[in-house]
């Protein structure tokens, strides 16, 4: 039999996470059925359970992979910005529209629960981290502790992913987004 190279199975992965992310997107967690997802992707049930155990794996790798995403423009360039990304470029997080699915099964699934925590972990690390070189570098308040300016922007950002989940308007999103950048600010 011959093997498949490491590119195509790759290049296979792909299409399946992109295909599951617009059926995703379109009919939600629950909705996104597993003929809904072969229709989307354009694969059989074979093709894309032999990449991924269930829908719950494929689910939980689209995640992973926005967290990584996200962790290293947060690294870099701040938490602030990984919500600007999500202003300029909405369809690369439309997937997130299961948000409010997702907090229904974060309550009452352990198990995924514990999956979407280990994938969240990398964001907030990176996030925390870009805050402490900030503080010592003078550029962010110091009257509060460093964990509390985390909490503050991670619900800043669930308000984002809320918004933009339940289809309200975004365009003036911006100035709210400079406030919340100022309010971490040190003031000199």
């Amino acid at each position: 039999m011959p093997k498949v190279s490491d590119d195509r199975l790759a290049a296979r992965r792909r299409e399946i996470l992109d295909g599951a992310r617009h059926c995703f997107a379109e009919y939600g967690y629950d909705g996104a059925t597993v003929k809904r997802i072969e229709e989307s992707t354009g694969l059989s049930r074979g093709a894309i359970f032999h990449h991924y155990r269930d829908k719950e794996a494929l689910f939980l790798a689209l995640a992973r992979e926005d967290a990584e995403r996200m962790a290293d423009v947060a690294a870099e360039q701040g938490l602030v910005q990984v919500m600007r990304d999500m202003l300029a470029r909405p369809q690369d997080f439309d997937w997130l529209g299961t948000r409010l699915e997702i907090a229904r099964k974060l309550r009452t699934d352990n198990t995924f629960r514990a999956e979407w925590v280990a994938r969240s972990t990398e964001l907030e690390q990176a996030t925390l981290r870009r805050l402490e070189r900030g503080r010592q570098a003078g550029r962010l308040r110091d009257d509060v502790p460093t964990d509390v300016l985390l909490k503050y922007l991670d619900l800043v950002l669930d308000g984002l992913i809320t918004r933009l989940a339940s289809g309200q308007p975004t365009d003036d999103l911006h100035d709210v987004l400079d406030l919340v950048e100022e309010s971490v600010r040190a003031h000199k």
